[in-house]
């Protein structure tokens, strides 16, 4: 039995789904952060599974550009996230509504 990319692109709806819900029912802003890196990965996938299939190289292009703007989104958010956590010594985020404007 051969795999096909068919089951590459169910994986990463899997993989997206777990990635939403943690997003929506967890209120940790580490684990908001994780599902946010894990939905990226699950859309990677769908992009290298895609182009694989196609036989084109744009899908591999696409991820390592997603790859560079998830890297600057680690370095900013997990900033945010430690300085927050300094300061509140908490990384609930329903006890950071005082930072609303």
């Amino acid at each position: 039995m051969a795999v096909t990319p068919g089951w590459y692109m169910a994986l990463a709806a899997v993989l997206f789904i777990i990635g939403a819900g943690g997003m929506l029912l967890r209120r940790n802003a580490l684990v908001m952060f994780m599902s946010i890196e894990l939905m990226l990965n699950a859309v990677n996938l769908t992009f290298v599974a895609a182009g694989r299939e196609l036989n084109v190289l744009e899908g591999q292009v696409a991820v390592f550009f997603v790859m560079v703007v998830a890297a600057a989104e680690v370095v900013v958010g997990l900033a945010i996230i430690i300085a927050v956590f300094r300061r509140r010594q908490t990384a609930s985020v329903d006890e950071l509504t005082q930072l609303r404007g």
